[in-house]
């Protein structure tokens, strides 16, 4: 069966947004309103068996990522999850972190708040870089404590090799921190083969899920040196102890998780992630970047287009940037949205960000809207 067969598109829409957000497959929506029509009429009566639902998209984020299902925590978006990072990470005045000018505001805010601390935020331009890791690590001195960067810039779609960055960082002794929003769900991802210190990744664009969720990794190394600022009944040794007067943070990532869990969006992700993992990570990656590079190719063949970003195979994932040669982005962009495509105006110019099950036939009538 095709994985095409699980989307229930509009007929006259073209979906390559899901690098803002995702279109849920059918079984995400039916496993979403089955929650909600048994909370309708039975309330609370089988929340057991809801954080067992919990328990397995923990387990399959965990798979998504090579690590222990111990050391994921569930919260609400990526930036929540930076800035627990950000804020519990023991600085002192002077210290630097270096990241890259064209972060989305997720991977940028929370660091930059930490002038308050005198915490210098040494931010790089990217873009038109020859090497893009050396000019990140080349911000890096003797007081830089921790390199943050996104696995692919949303903008331009531009491909970090997080391996070569993660050993940088480690022979270094400067913690790395990875959002991982733009890769997990549409490439393979390894916490050991990157050596990252944190990982973080909302689960509404690649991974095909709700809003609302998001994915925390911390390497254990590191778990109990973040000072916590968010405190519940959720996040303690005996969460389930209403009575306790005393109370410890949890051992594992549960400490991270403050309060009650989102459990529609959970029934939501937790199901698309099934359809992902059914179809494997390194098929959706390989389906994925067929019809990236399908779309590099035709652009950089048409007299009318222009790539916008890196075109070497390598840095491609699921994100293409490009603009016209003679129409102005937003015109271009208008003339898509009136074909009935659905994408978004970043990186100076019109993005595309078709996923795995994705028609050939689709991206064909976007390029020739487009003008290709």
């Amino acid at each position: 069966m095709s994985p095409a067969t699980e989307f229930d598109l509009a007929p006259d829409l073209i979906y390559l947004n899901h690098a803002a957000v995702a279109p849920w497959p059918r079984r995400a929506a039916e496993a979403v309103a089955r929650f909600a029509a048994e909370n309708a009429r039975e309330g609370a009566r089988h929340y057991p068996r809801w954080l067992q639902v919990e328990r397995r998209l923990r387990q399959r984020l965990a798979r998504l990522i090579g690590a222990a299902e111990a050391d994921v925590a569930l919260l609400k978006n990526t930036s929540e999850a930076i800035s627990v990072v950000a804020f519990g990470f023991p600085w002192q005045a002077g210290d630097n972190l270096v990241l890259a000018a064209e972060e989305f505001p997720s991977n940028r805010i929370p660091w930059q708040a930490l002038a308050r601390l005198g915490v210098e935020c040494r931010q790089v331009r990217l873009t038109g870089a020859a090497d893009p890791e050396a000019a990140l690590l080349a911000q890096c001195d003797g007081r830089t404590r921790l390199l943050t960067v996104s696995s692919v810039q949303y903008a331009g779609g531009l491909r970090m090799d997080l391996t070569r960055l993660g050993a940088a960082c480690r022979a270094r002794g400067v913690a790395f921190c990875v959002d991982a929003i733009q890769s997990l769900g549409a490439l393979p991802f390894d916490v050991e083969a990157v050596q990252a210190d944190f990982v973080m990744a909302d689960g509404h664009k690649w991974m095909l899920g709700p809003e609302g969720v998001a994915l925390l990794w911390v390497r254990p190394a590191w778990r109990e040196r973040l000072t916590l600022y968010q405190y519940g009944w959720h996040m303690t040794r005996g969460a389930g102890d209403f009575d306790a007067v005393e109370w410890q943070p949890a051992d594992d990532a549960r400490r991270f998780e403050c309060g009650s869990p989102n459990l529609l969006g959970v029934h939501g992700l937790e199901a698309s992630l099934s359809l992902i993992e059914e179809h494997g990570i390194d098929q959706v990656a390989d389906d994925l970047l067929a019809r990236s590079g399908y779309l590099v190719e035709r652009i950089m063949a048409s007299a009318a287009l222009e790539l916008l970003g890196d075109a070497q195979p390598a840095r491609r994932a699921g994100i293409v940037t490009f603009r016209h040669r003679r129409l102005d982005n937003a015109a271009l962009h208008r003339r898509l949205t009136e074909a009935g495509v659905v994408c978004a105006l970043r990186g100076g110019g019109v993005r595309l960000s078709p996923h795995f099950y994705t028609p050939y036939e689709q991206l064909d009538v976007a390029l020739a809207s487009a003008g290709a």
